[in-house]
């Protein structure tokens, strides 16, 4: 379908089937942007429409279309796509509403939706209730409305699931060059990720933003980002939105830990793509990537004539991941030669106003804050809005930084609006980033800094059979240690004598535990470091007819959850963090999708705030490492053995010794 969504995009003829205002408006932008192919307006009793003879119908078109806009009703929207699949035509945008985003309203629409996808064949579709494209590259449009859009040699392509954020995202003045904007609509048929990878196919674009409300195929998205990867066009993702499908009915404590949106992070995080959580910095990323491409690390440097505006970055940069290396002995040699012995050298540093009107010379202070390492140079610049006459001397030195260092190198406005639109326009073309603001600099970077190659292996997909039981845990930890995971001694028992018989045949001290509760310390139904003459007596104070005794484990140095919920819009989601009855007060967890590799799972542990404990803390013993990787990797055997039917696994808490990780707990649900 790549090469019908390029004529679909890149289009010789469109066509323009309906009257009204958004037919000429479609005309109007045509011919503002450019476009040299052929318009041919279709309606059955106009003549002329903005100036264009108008074809009566279809049949009467010169040869079949290679883009058109259906500006009519739903149900004739259906024939019309039908015979222009049958005549070959490269593409259509589905402008009409009332399909399945009216569902609750119209029981009708899912139908039509699926009728409409059958009409369509192999023939590519936008929408339905959708906007359609601006393709700014070559002057070509399918777009009822107005836009921002210019011409442009070179640039990005924005796509998002909502018609009036595209609008908006083309009105930006943020000398952001927009190569493509697409409004996916309802992708009945043509997927966000499958638009993307045949956007990918134009060498003029630089990068690829995504504006998502759920991801749609799982392959499609891995497909795209192995195919962005291997050309280096950099992706950067805006996601909205919670899945409502991963708030199921849960009865561990890894479901309510990770949420709804754990799924949708894990996934990008495994694509390897930046997620960005505000349209300015979206754009600000987009500006960054076409500028630049991805950063090799999150090594910064900042310039400014204000102590103020020093400690406003560093403050602002605290847990972004970025970092602020000491200046070297090259850059101190550097910044001494041209601020001078007055100004105390720093990362960030405030160079003051000495130099301020000597274009020369402050090209040089600022260039001394680039290289060695440093992947974004900033320079602070607020252009004020009354006259800025003064600040001329401020681009032309960022200009010649660039000219002169081919250094990565940004002007930031620490306030969107003290970035004039033509000085922006002129940095751009100068190769230097104008950054519209200082928090969305740090995001911008941040996210370029991150962007790393695809997970190699596939997604593992979840099943889709509802959860119907909930297996207890002497079994769920039976099950779980055939897959290789350590369990300690214990028997399921009940009355008087199987409890005796189990305390005589086990190692004590023993806990005892009521079976049958998904949440037992809240019932009082754990009892530890029981002798053997007590299990019978506090057996029966728990008051569950069945209880499970056994062995205590001793030396814990740390505990740990680790769970697997399956998520129907992201696949299995692995939680780690810090286990216990504490579990949901911490809230120290992070979360990957399965499969994973023992290095993925050492550098999910890295990130908890507990790992200080796994690696021995204050002259503690450090818990064995590798015998917890082995735990974890056993559960994803068990669900990836039981991907069809399991739903829940949970493991808390898994207590972690120097020589081994023991689950003491585990509760299993599946179909």
């Amino acid at each position: 379908m790549t090469h019908s969504l390029n004529r679909l995009f890149r289009p010789a003829s469109i066509a323009v089937i309906g009257g009204g205002a958004w037919c000429q408006q479609i005309i109007h932008q045509s011919e503002r942007m450019g476009f040299d192919g052929e318009i041919w307006p279709v309606h059955p009793k106009s003549d002329v429409i903005a100036g264009y003879p108008v074809f009566k119908s279809l049949e009467d078109l010169p040869n079949a279309p290679d883009a058109v806009f259906i500006g009519i009703n739903r149900h004739a929207t259906i024939e019309t796509v039908q015979a222009l699949s049958n005549m070959g035509a490269g593409g259509a945008v589905c402008f009409a509403s009332g399909f399945s985003e009216a569902l609750a309203e119209d029981q009708s629409g899912d139908d039509l939706q699926n009728q409409l996808v059958a009409a369509a064949g192999d023939m590519p579709i936008l929408g339905p209730n959708c906007y359609g494209f601006v393709n700014a590259l070559d002057g070509a449009l399918l777009w009822p409305d107005q836009h921002g859009c210019t011409r442009v040699e070179s640039g990005v392509a924005i796509l998002t699931q909502s018609s009036n954020i595209s609008i908006n995202m083309t009105m930006q003045k943020r000398g952001l060059p927009i190569a493509y904007m697409v409004a996916c609509g309802n992708m009945a048929q043509t997927s966000q990720a499958q638009i993307a990878a045949g956007l990918l196919d134009d060498p003029r674009v630089t990068a690829i933003g995504l504006h998502v409300e759920g991801f749609k195929d799982l392959r499609d998205w891995e497909a795209l980002a192995a195919k962005a990867h291997a050309k280096g066009i950099p992706l950067a993702v805006l996601k909205v939105g919670a899945s409502e499908q991963a708030q199921q009915a849960t009865v561990s404590h890894t479901a309510s830990l990770a949420g709804s949106d754990a799924g949708a992070q894990a996934f990008l995080d495994r694509l390897g793509i930046p997620r960005l959580k505000a349209l300015p910095d979206l754009l600000e990323t987009l500006k960054l990537f076409h500028c630049y491409g991805p950063l090799p690390n999150g090594q910064i440097a900042s310039i400014s004539c204000s102590g103020g505006e020093a400690s406003l970055i560093a403050d602002m940069s605290v847990d972004t991941g970025l970092d602020f290396p000491p200046l070297t002995d090259r850059q101190k040699g550097v910044l001494r030669e041209a601020l001078g012995p007055m100004v105390a050298l720093n990362n960030p540093l405030d160079y003051h106003t000495y130099i301020w009107r000597d274009q020369d010379a402050m090209a040089r202070a600022w260039s001394g804050m680039t290289g060695d390492g440093i992947a974004m140079t900033f320079s602070i610049v607020d252009y004020p809005t009354t006259d800025a006459s003064d600040w001329i001397c401020a681009t032309g030195a960022a200009l010649k930084v660039r000219a002169d260092t081919g250094a990565r190198f940004g002007v930031v406005a620490t306030l969107p609006e003290l970035l004039p639109e033509d000085v922006a326009a002129e940095l751009m073309a100068g190769g230097v980033v104008p950054f519209f603001g200082l928090r969305e600099a740090l995001s911008a970077t941040e996210a370029a800094s991150i962007l790393r190659a695809p997970a190699d292996a596939p997604l593992c997909l979840p099943g889709e059979l509802a959860p119907t039981q909930t297996i207890s845990e002497a079994e769920s930890k039976e099950a779980l240690r055939k897959h290789g995971l350590v369990v300690p001694q214990n028997r399921s028992v009940s009355g008087n004598d199987q409890i005796a018989q189990a305390a005589a045949e086990l190692h004590p001290p023993f806990a005892i535990k009521g079976v049958g509760l998904a949440h037992k310390s809240e019932h009082e139904a754990v009892r530890l470091e029981i002798a053997p003459e007590d299990a019978v007596r506090v057996a029966s104070e728990i008051g569950t007819s069945d209880v499970l005794i056994e062995e205590m484990i001793t030396g814990t140095v740390a505990e740990l959850l680790v769970g697997v919920i399956r998520d129907p819009a992201h696949g299995y989601v692995l939680t780690l963090g810090a286990g216990g009855v504490l579990t949901e007060v911490l809230r120290d967890t992070t979360s990957l999708l399965l499969p994973v590799t023992p290095d993925d799972i050492r550098a999910a542990l890295a990130k908890l705030k507990v790992a200080p404990l796994l690696a021995g803390y204050r002259g503690k013993p450090a818990a064995n490492l590798d015998t917890i990787v082995v735990a974890i990797e056993a559960v994803q055997s068990y669900v990836l053995e039981n991907a069809d039917t399991v739903s829940e696994v949970e493991i808390n808490p898994l207590l972690c010794t120097p020589n081994r990780a023991v689950a003491v707990d585990a509760l299993i649900r599946k179909a």
